[in-house]
Order: structure tokens, then C-alpha cells, then sequence
């Protein structure tokens, strides 16, 4: 039986991963569970997995917490430090499913113990990539990636020979902007923004769809987490979001990952790794799907496809900062401060007025990370609609 600890258990890549395990309750037993301030959906979710403990990162939500599971022996937490002891406790597989650089911390301490920790949250790899690769090469910790985009890639590529390859392609469905004129989008509202053509995602991550950040965030990733050099890693759109990436072999041969857009199927890849396991989705039917469509991304309209491969040649601070200032600019726009066009041009002038030394722990990614958000709230004001 596999020990489980899923950090962010209530988002939607916790409770796709909580669908899985309940699917096979002799398989997995649940360590810990975390969630930001959703008690009710967390103690439910401890109570129906027997989970050991239960925590919430708001500490004034942990009296509400202790309540829901009085009487059902499941230990409750509340605050940063109870996060990091989830995290901390000793499982074999650990989802790092927390939004932000809130989850840095405890997908750092989950690496300390040694075992296999997947990440889905996307700052660990893009703010302190660096910093938590040499931390998993000392402990012999396992990093899987549950993006659907760098699992599917992880799939495909011969680790054993990176020689062999020639390119890694990954693809992006373009978002619901996608063939929206640059003046169009000027107008565009919160709810046309959150609204993802093809993926069920947080309001976070579908507004980086929206601006195409998430791909860039993605390129980022795949290049910490791939031996491929930073400019043989592209990028295609593709509507459909059924080839999630594909790799090109130095032969001709393009080994692609397909699948429905539904966040369980790499997860259970992670989840039974190196074996498989069985999900709930149907067999993909190509028949019905009809046609698979690829175009260029256009860095124009998007820039935040160019602003994240200009911080990952540069390297050192710039994709924290670029990851720091993206979160203050996609927050001022959920609150409806600032329009969709000024996310990346908040990042941009963040970039362009901070250059700090490369960090080289995760307190210096963390002071990094904290400035620019400084920088980027004081633009958000000036920004402000």
C-alpha cells in the first residue's frame, strides 16, 4: 500500500487526485491532506480517506477545522508550519498541488524526505528550479510532473538517451483568445477570461491560459526539468487539447502523448508510476474527434510567451520575478483593478526595473519573490482602473 499526502487537496488537481485514490482504497492510504481555507471540503474529504491529518493554511479556520472532525481521531492543523509538517510527513508519493509560492516551502520539505513527490504547482520548478533540483539529487527524491503538457512529454522522452533528441514540442490550446485581435481583447471581461475552452481549472491558472502565461511558465518548466538545451523547446497551439506534447528524435521519428483534457489521466501516471493504473475516462475516440489542428503562437498578441523564454535565457532572478509578478498582476485582474492587457505589461515593467543576484536557497527565492511583488502591486496602482 502506497502512503499518500496531497498538498492543495481542495483545488482541482487535489480532488482529481482524491477521485482517484478513493477509486482504489486498498491501493492508497492517505497521510495528510492540505487545503488554503476550504475546511468543509477538506475535513469531508479527511473524513471519507481516513486521512491522519488535516490542515489548513488559514490558522483562523483551524477552531472551524477541529470541529468538523471532532470524534473522528484525524489530527487538525492550521498555519504555514503545519503545511510544511504535512509535508514533512515521510509519504511515499506527495502531490505539491498549492498555488503560488505558498507552495515552495512544503515541496521543499517533501523533497527532503526523499520519496516521490509530484508537482503540479508550476512555482517550484519556474521560481527556485535550480535550487530544488539540487535538493532532489542530494535526498533521492523522485520528481514526477503531473502538468498534462511535461507528463505527456515525460512519457515520450528517452531519459536514457537525451542525445536522441532533437526537439520537445509542447503544445497549448491557445485559450478562449485565441484568434481575438489584440484590440479585441482590450475589452475583455472576468468571466470571458476564466472561461477555458476545453480544461476545468482554477480561476488562476485559466486566466494564465488566457494570456498564454501558462504556456511560458510551462517552457520554463520543461527546461528544469528536460536535458535539452533552452532553444530546441517549442511551442504550438493546438485547439483540440488532445496531443498534450510531443517529442522529435534526431531520426524523424515524433513519439506524442494523447488524451482527453481531463487533469486524472497524468495524474494516475504519477500515481502508479512506473506501472498503470486504471481511470474513469473513456477510450479516446479519434473518429469522433475528427481533425487535430496545429498553429504558430503568436508572441505578439501574447507576450507573455516572449517575457518568459527572455527570463529563462537570462536565468538566475528573472523567472521568479517573472512568476511573482505575474501572480500581483492575474490577482489585480480577478479583483477587476486593472484590464486583461496590463498582466503582461505589469510583468514586463517588473522585470525591466529589478535584477537581483541569481538566489541560491529557498529563503533567497522567497526575498526575491516577495520585492517583486512590491514592485508589481506599486504598477497594479498606477494601473488601476
Amino acid at each position: 500500500m502506497k502512503t499518500v499526502t496531497i498538498l492543495g487537496a481542495t483545488g482541482s488537481v487535489g480532488t482529481s487526485t482524491l477521485d482517484l485514490i478513493e477509486r482504489e482504497p486498498d491501493r492508497f492510504r492517505v497521510v495528510a491532506l492540505t487545503a488554503n481555507c476550504d475546511v468543509a471540503k477538506l475535513a469531508a474529504a479527511a473524513i471519507r480517506t481516513n486521512a491522519e491529518f488535516a490542515v489548513v493554511a488559514d490558522e483562523g479556520c483551524l477552531p472551524e477545522l477541529r470541529e468538523a472532525l471532532a470524534g473522528t481521531g484525524i489530527r487538525a492543523g492550521g498555519g504555514s508550519e503545519a503545511i510544511v509538517e504535512a509535508a514533512s510527513s515521510g509519504a511515499d508519493w506527495t502531490m505539491g498541488a498549492i498555488v503560488g509560492c505558498a507552495g515552495l516551502k512544503p515541496v521543499m520539505a517533501a523533497i527532503e524526505q526523499g520519496g516521490t513527490v509530484v508537482i503540479a504547482n508550476k512555482e517550484p520548478l519556474v521560481s527556485a528550479g535550480d535550487v530544488i533540483l539540487a535538493a532532489a539529487r542530494r535526498t533521492g527524491a523522485t520528481l514526477l510532473p503531473a502538468d498534462s503538457e511535461h507528463n505527456a512529454i515525460f512519457q515520450c522522452f528517452d531519459a536514457s538517451r537525451p542525445e536522441g533528441v532533437r526537439r520537445i514540442i509542447l503544445t497549448c490550446s491557445g485559450g478562449p483568445f485565441r484568434d481575438w485581435t489584440t484590440e479585441q481583447m482590450r475589452g475583455v471581461t472576468l468571466e470571458q477570461a476564466v472561461k477555458h475552452p476545453n480544461w476545468s481549472m482554477g480561476a488562476k491558472i485559466s486566466v494564465d491560459s488566457a494570456t498564454c502565461m501558462n504556456k511560458g511558465l510551462e517552457l520554463i518548466e520543461a527546461a528544469r526539468l528536460f536535458p535539452i538545451p533552452h532553444d530546441r523547446i517549442e511551442i504550438v497551439i493546438h485547439p483540440q487539447s488532445v496531443v498534450h506534447s510531443l517529442v522529435d528524435y534526431v531520426d524523424g521519428s515524433v513519439l506524442a502523448q494523447l488524451g482527453p483534457p481531463d487533469m486524472r489521466t497524468p495524474i494516475a501516471h504519477t500515481l502508479a508510476w512506473p506501472d498503470r493504473m486504471a481511470t474513469p475516462m473513456a477510450p479516446l475516440d479519434l473518429v469522433a474527434i475528427g481533425r487535430l489542428e496545429f498553429e504558430a503562437p503568436d508572441p505578439v498578441r501574447f507576450p507573455a510567451l516572449r517575457l518568459a523564454r527572455e527570463a529563462l535565457d537570462a536565468g538566475g532572478a528573472r523567472p521568479a520575478i517573472l512568476n511573482a509578478a505575474n501572480e500581483v498582476a492575474v490577482e489585480a485582474f480577478l479583483k477587476r483593478r486593472i484590464c486583461f492587457l496590463e498582466i503582461a505589461a505589469i510583468v514586463e515593467h517588473t522585470l525591466s526595473c529589478y535584477d537581483p543576484a541569481a538566489p541560491d536557497s529557498v529563503d533567497a527565492v522567497l526575498a526575491i519573490d516577495t520585492e517583486a511583488r512590491v514592485l508589481a502591486g506599486v504598477r497594479v496602482k498606477d494601473c488601476a482602473v
